[in-house]
């Protein structure tokens, strides 16, 4: 049975959001939602979801090349992940992201150049990169 499952790569300014079939494990951006001091605008979240009807959260998980925590981004990146499985009751994972905007960028460049390189643009498909790299994990390539 196929599942939708919605991917989130937080920032504290903006949130880039994807949603994919774990079927066909490929991913599309939705939209990047505004944040304030990473406290995001929970009724686009909430739209999200009505809409989507995931099954379950990815939230990217920020660190440094060797996989340690970074003191700025990676507590507040937790505790998103939190807060939306006690907002929304659904299962939330933890992923991996590192270089996810580097990847996203160079995606994003070889669709459209330089006009596709905005911050929304940048953060969905951040989003994509971190759902689509959970979805290869999942089935351990």
């Amino acid at each position: 049975m196929s599942r939708t499952i919605m991917a989130f790569d937080f920032g504290t300014r903006s949130i880039g959001s994807a949603v994919g079939q774990d079927i066909t494990g490929t991913a599309s951006p939705l939209k990047a939602i505004k944040a304030k001091e990473g406290i995001p605008n929970w009724d686009d979240i909430e739209k999200l979801i009505k809409e989507w009807q995931p099954n379950l959260l990815v939230v990217g998980l920020p660190t440094d090349l060797r996989g340690k925590d970074l003191d700025a981004i990676t507590p507040r990146a937790k505790k998103f992940a939190n807060r939306l499985h006690g907002r929304f009751g659904l299962p939330v994972e933890l992923h991996d992201e590192r270089l996810s905007t580097a990847e996203a960028k160079a995606d994003l460049f070889s669709f459209g150049g330089y006009k596709a390189l905005s911050k929304g643009n940048i953060d969905c498909q951040s989003a994509v990169v971190i759902l689509e790299s959970w979805f290869e994990a999942q089935w351990g390539e």
